[in-house]
């Protein structure tokens, strides 16, 4: 459903210098959200998620249209004279500026936080690191997956059994875009008291600890190590998924109410009678006996099957999708998250939330590499010689 008023943060203008997934995601995000979101490009190439995998649309990848929709793109040579002017005054008229450019450079053009901040003190300066602002790794460059290895995210992945497995999903990267987009309205908050911006700075790596939080303050307080699961709990049982006749089915017994009413459904009540499994703590001491006598009940009948007597018990399922299933569910279709892009004839996954009840709807395609520059009275410029590293 089309929103037919101006989105929330209409009128809000977002300077973006993102390369690749943190900071373009976060421009995502505002432009979603109604904000103008100005996309700063390098003259040769664009941003380098334009590349990133075959032609899509207009000749840029897929990935990058994921995350640059809604945007405008203006390309600028930041190391020639007329480019940084025409940096300076599109800073000059920016709430917010996000950047993810590799450590050092920033400084290095005279538009790190503390100068640049000095120079338009109402500015939002959001700024994206692989492993944070400060420390003996700070001017280190990085990688979701080298970031995932890193912070021990990684090791937690896994079976017992497994190596160290990253996450499917990039989570440190669009979390710390997200973390970027709530620090960025926090400050336009304070801006309205105080009249003043100031520098946000957010990292892959903070992002990493901080989702891997509950299994390192566990470490840190109680001096344990989480056990590893595929797909399974350190604190519940049974709560992981198990193989039916015809497709695997994830259960879940957040207490023993639950538990109880699986045993019932599985015409085991002795279960609940039997002092290794009839509380919480019980089960997790003797979980290999449980699921010996569980994991044959359940491959004796079909998924469907078992999802209907255990919805109608009250006992918390989900069938284990592929990606075509779960898109197909009426229910993921009933929240229509996949959203069109206005007049290009393909869809892309809105924002995960609603206003109003109503989701933001996507306001368009990515931009062409440089196709606002005469909208912002920016020159054209050739691309150099020799190819650059930044804008």
């Amino acid at each position: 459903m089309q929103a037919s008023s101006p989105g929330p943060l209409a009128g809000v203008r977002v300077l973006e210098l993102g390369q690749v997934l943190a900071g373009p995601f976060a421009g995502a995000i505002l432009a979603d959200l109604g904000a103008e979101v100005v996309k700063l490009e390098r003259v040769d190439g664009g941003d380098d998620a334009r590349h990133m995998g075959p032609a899509f649309r207009h000749g840029d990848a897929h990935n990058f249209q994921v995350f640059n929709r809604g945007k405008q793109s203006v390309a600028l040579d930041l190391k020639s004279a007329a480019g940084r002017a025409a940096f300076e005054r599109l800073a000059a008229e920016a709430d917010i500026f996000i950047h993810n450019l590799r450590p050092g450079v920033p400084r290095a053009l005279g538009i790190d936080g503390s100068a640049l901040c000095a120079r338009h003190p109402r500015l939002i300066y959001g700024e994206i690191s692989a492993f944070g602002h400060r420390g003996p790794m700070a001017l280190q460059p990085g990688y979701e997956p080298l970031v995932q290895a890193f912070s021990g995210l990684s090791s937690t992945n896994g079976g017992p059994d497994d190596p160290p497995m990253r996450a499917g999903a990039s989570l440190c990267d669009q979390g710390t875009g997200m973390w970027v987009v709530i620090g960025a309205l926090a400050l336009l908050q304070r801006r309205l008291q105080t009249g003043r911006g100031g520098l946000l700075q957010s990292s892959l790596l903070e992002t990493a600890l901080v989702w891997n939080g509950q299994k390192a303050d566990a470490y840190v307080n109680e001096g344990r190590l989480p056990d590893r699961h595929r797909s399974g709990h350190p604190g519940f049982v049974p709560y992981e998924a198990f193989d039916t006749a015809d497709g695997p089915l994830l259960i879940c017994c957040g207490n023993d109410r639950l538990f109880a009413k699986l045993a019932a459904e599985l015409a085991r009540p002795d279960w609940v009678r039997d002092e290794r499994f009839a509380s919480n703590r019980a089960r997790l001491t003797h979980k290999a006996a449980l699921l010996a006598q569980l994991a044959p009940l359940l491959a004796a009948r079909p998924r469907a099957e078992w999802i209907a007597r255990f919805e109608a018990a009250g006992v918390p399922c989900a069938p284990v999708h592929t990606v075509p299933e779960a898109l197909a569910h009426p229910q993921v279709r009933a929240l229509e998250i996949l959203a069109p892009v206005p007049g290009e004839g393909f869809s892309l996954t809105a924002l995960p939330l609603t206003i109003d009840g109503v989701r933001p709807p996507l306001t368009g395609a990515a931009p062409g590499l440089g196709a606002h520059n005469a909208a912002h009275q920016v020159a054209e410029i050739s691309p150099p010689e020799n190819t650059q590293e930044t804008p």
